[in-house]
């Protein structure tokens, strides 16, 4: 791509300025077009040191309203300075519907940096190309139109500008080791580009564009912006297809045939939840000193327990190292991103542990029944679903899914009991009793949850809590033995390296 690139001829500065001048214009009556149609836009900005990113960025914002856009500048850090999954800076500031997000650098040149850099490994490497594929492509079918700009400039042009640069105090700051080292090493970089690229423009093409003439990058990237969002305004939203699985997935039994009668006497419960928590307790402290990111997903029927299975488990941790989540209806904000936004940004720094009070799995039970999204978002939900959890645990990351289980009498004897109770009143509302009448839809979709994404990596674990005492003991028994595994795999790789 970048090999075979040639550079323009010179056009005449008047026609460049004019043309400028008109789609610019253009992309400001856009804007609002943008808003109505509730369409968001992700500009990618990437290119060599010294080609004009920012210079290119400024003239593409300099006609529009500010608040209807957003400029970010995510930083290329170190391995060691980096405490979540590498995409997280960049599913951060993914724009709500109808605005523009404008990206200084991204994906493509923290991978390549790093991989020059030997910070991460050719496994490591294909590992990131798949996930940014798999990012792309969900961004894509959820609606966002996204472009990807590549600034071109050739070896000669940017030694000129870098040292240009260096030779006046002023601008001397903007220059620094890395954009010096890749100049060196312009060779590499044009290949390890040039595959990036290669690899990653099935699912959203790249358009290279002249950094050797300023103004014409300018006017081109004007003309592809307005082009894509014209498009994209006239056909409406995106909506993906489901996918083929293509997980291996653990074999799960259906809810109906899972024996509720288990149970455990008090005496023994005592006895276990004391040596668990002290257990986990130490678990905890290690997890944290080797930077091990944990995360727990419960989901589970009104009433079955979740909240005090959580406090028990969360009664053995340092409360400086964990967070609950509990998980409500998508605030407005959140309902105007990707599905998955209002998750990625909860996720834990490495060391920490992530509790999920109902998780992403809304998607494919209470929204994909009370129809608040359509038939094609649930039913591509489940491999979006799958690919995020694949890429937590690529990162390291304890993912343990439980399903909190009861039967519907006692569901029926607990809503009893809160209601007729004054201090637990709160927990018992009208939504409850609804959800209580559909339970039988909520059983095909929870039994098709467990089905599709009960993956090796991430299976589920079903709790049995008709007798909650049974349930905490169980839950607690998996989570240490999830710790210890992840510990010894640490210990492990660091011997083998």
């Amino acid at each position: 791509m970048l090999r075979d690139f040639e550079t323009k001829k010179r056009e005449d500065k008047a026609s460049l300025n004019a043309e400028i001048k008109a789609l610019q214009s253009v992309l400001l009556g856009q804007q609002q077009l943008l808003m109505k149609a509730e369409l968001p836009v992700i500009v990618m900005i990437e290119g060599w040191a010294a080609a004009g990113k920012g210079s290119l960025i400024k003239e593409l914002i300099s006609e529009l309203d500010p608040r209807f856009y957003h400029v970010e500048s995510p930083k290329v850090l170190r391995e060691a300075e980096e405490r979540f999954p590498f995409l997280y800076q960049y599913m951060k500031p993914i724009p709500v519907n109808g605005k523009v997000t404008f990206l200084d650098s991204g994906w493509m040149e923290n991978v390549v940096r790093k991989y020059l850099r030997h910070e991460i490994n050719k496994d490591e490497y294909r590992r990131r190309i798949r996930q940014v594929n798999e990012f792309e492509r969900q961004l894509r079918d959820n609606g966002y139109i996204i472009l990807k700009l590549f600034l071109h400039i050739r070896k000669d042009v940017q030694y000129e500008r870098l040292y240009g640069l260096v030779e006046e105090p002023a601008t001397e700051w903007r220059v620094d080791g890395e954009d010096l080292w890749q100049h060196k090493e312009y060779k590499r970089f044009l290949e390890a580009y040039d595959d990036f690229m290669e690899k990653t423009n099935e699912i959203v093409g790249w358009h290279i564009l002249d950094g050797n003439r300023r103004k014409t990058a300018t006017r081109d990237a004007l003309r592809i912006i307005t082009q894509r969002i014209e498009r994209g305004v006239s056909e409406g939203r995106f909506e993906g297809v489901s996918l083929e699985e293509d997980f291996p997935l653990r074999e799960m039994p259906k809810l109906k045939d899972v024996d509720l009668s288990v149970s455990i006497e008090d005496d023994e419960y005592k006895k276990e939840l004391k040596r668990l928590q002290s257990r986990i307790s130490e678990l905890h402290n290690i997890i944290y000193r080797k930077r091990i990111p944990v995360i727990f997903c419960y989901e589970g029927w009104d009433a079955a327990g979740k909240g005090g299975n959580i406090r028990r488990l969360t009664y053995a941790l340092d409360p400086r190292g964990f967070d609950v989540h509990p998980i409500a209806s998508p605030l407005p904000h959140e309902k105007n991103r990707h599905f998955l936004w209002r998750f990625w940004t909860k996720l834990p720094k490495s060391g920490h542990i992530c509790i999920f009070d109902r998780t992403w799995y809304g998607r494919v039970m209470v929204e994909r029944i009370e129809g608040f999204c359509s038939e094609k978002d649930w039913r591509r939900a489940y491999h979006e679903i799958n690919e995020f959890e694949r890429m937590l645990t690529d990162w390291g990351a304890v993912l343990l899914k439980f399903w909190i289980h009861i039967d519907s009498d006692v569901q029926l004897e607990r809503f009893k009991d809160r209601q007729n109770t004054p201090e637990k009143q709160w927990k018992i509302t009208d939504e409850d009793w609804r959800n209580r009448e559909k339970w039988d839809e909520y059983e095909i979709a929870v039994n098709e949850v467990l089905e599709k994404t009960s993956t090796k990596n991430a299976p589920w674990h079903i709790i049995e809590s008709n007798d909650k005492q049974y349930a905490r003991i169980k839950t607690l028994k998996i989570i240490v033995k999830a710790l210890e595994k992840a510990i010894d795999n640490h210990f492990e790789n660091m011997m083998n390296k």
